[in-house]
């Protein structure tokens, strides 16, 4: 392994000084260390000595690994980056313990070293293939590490979602929108659209209604090798749009349909050293926690 790149959120300066340790501490083992333009902004000149400069796609596209400073969001960005399948991605948080970037700063270095070792450990996280196809338009194809998602837009009223699922109808949903989450999305506006957590080595999607409209549309988790189609059901155009990993948004219109498959596409996510899984969502959902009672409350 001889190439690092670096990826940090935009504006993040608590992750300046960082940034330029982890240059020093790259080129001290003789490793090329690409840095993302964007990033760069966060370090001064003395800290760009020995650094490339690059765009996300050609950093991306020339490193063996990948470090990324931020939070989930930034890691999902980062991800569209990426066109290589085997790139190690370590995501370190700045601030609570991410479901991705799940490595916190003291263990940033023990981590890398690992990587650059060969001796990591890591996750293979699926991800799903989104095309959308609207008329007189060429076919918009995105990969997705979390979610697919069509939603109503803000002020306009209930939206009603035509579903089938290898060209067999399943429902007309009648809701504020409807996720199609990986495992690995299911952590994120699934659950807080009260879908399940699947584990993210299950070969599966689920769908969640967002609000609906009948209490009694619950959610559906299907096999990943399923083939998803939603369509809005006679709305204006103006009502809807999709979203693909909360990243990149378009108008939906009733014309218009999104597909879903599973992606030959994988996200190696590296794992923090000595933390598991079931470890990320006690400390992220705060399971077994009490709260002690207040002296005169009820």
């Amino acid at each position: 392994m001889t190439t690092v790149a670096v990826v940090a959120r935009p504006g993040l300066r608590e992750a300046a000084q960082a940034l330029r340790d982890l240059v020093a501490w790259l080129r001290t083992r003789n490793i090329r260390v690409l840095v993302e333009e964007r990033t760069a902004a966060l370090i001064d000149g003395a800290g760009r000595e020995g650094v490339t400069v690059a765009a996300g796609r050609e950093a991306a596209a020339e490193a063996d690994a990948v470090v990324v400073l931020g939070g989930d969001g930034t890691l999902l960005a980062a991800s569209q980056l990426l066109g290589r399948p085997s790139v190690p991605v370590l995501g370190v948080n700045f601030g609570s313990l991410g479901f991705l970037t799940e490595i916190a700063l003291p263990e940033l270095y023990a981590a890398l070293a690992g990587v650059l070792d060969g001796s990591y450990q890591y996750e293979e996280r699926g991800m799903l293939r989104a095309v959308l196809r609207r008329p007189n338009q060429a076919d918009l194809t995105v990969d997705v590490l979390n979610d697919v998602v069509v939603t109503k837009a803000s002020l306009s009223r209930i939206i009603e979602l035509d579903v089938t699922v290898d060209g067999l109808f399943v429902s007309a949903f009648r809701a504020d929108g409807l996720i199609v989450s990986s495992p690995t999305g299911s952590t994120a506006y699934n659950l807080a659209a009260g879908g399940p957590i699947l584990h993210p080595a299950l070969p599966a999607v689920v769908l969640t209604p967002i609000c609906p409209h009948m209490l009694t549309n619950r959610p559906l988790v299907l096999s990943d090798q399923s083939v998803i189609e939603v369509q809005l059901r006679g709305s204006r155009d103006d009502e809807a749009h999709t979203t693909f990993d909360g990243q990149r948004g378009f108008a939906f219109s009733a014309a218009d349909t999104v597909t879903v498959t599973r992606s030959p596409r994988s996200l190696r996510l590296v794992r923090a050293p000595d933390r598991d899984y079931f470890e990320v969502l006690r400390t992220k959902l705060k399971w077994g926690e009490t709260t002690a009672r207040r002296p005169g409350s009820h």
